[in-house]
């Protein structure tokens, strides 16, 4: 299994925000290229064909109730990041998520599990 801890993801990226489309973009251009430089330095690997398994563990920076699908949703920017790093099409990922106990600051655990 190969694991990165990635930032959380800001408030703009969530499916239920009422952001300007331009302040969302910044912040999806910024979080992909963030996983991007993350997942590289990480040095992940993935296999050559066939799916990839990832699950991701959320920790929020605030503890409240949180929505799974949007949680998942809100990472898309990471994982585009991590399929860049990996240089392979996004397509072929399988994510699960879940949420965890709260950080300080909030982070995702991407882990690439092993076939």
């Amino acid at each position: 299994m190969q694991r990165v801890e990635l930032p959380w993801p800001p408030k703009e990226l969530s499916p239920n925000s009422r952001a300007h489309w331009r302040k969302r973009h910044a912040a999806a251009k910024m979080m992909r290229r963030s996983a991007h430089i993350l997942g590289m330095e990480a040095k992940l690997r993935a296999p050559a064909e066939g799916d990839i398994v990832i699950h991701l563990t959320l920790h929020p920076p605030v503890k409240r109730g949180h929505d799974r699908d949007n949680g998942l949703a809100r990472c898309k920017s990471l994982l585009d990041g991590i399929a860049d790093a990996l240089r392979v099409n996004d397509k072929r990922f399988k994510p699960t998520a879940e949420f965890a106990d709260t950080v300080d600051g909030g982070c995702v655990v991407l882990e690439i599990m092993n076939p």
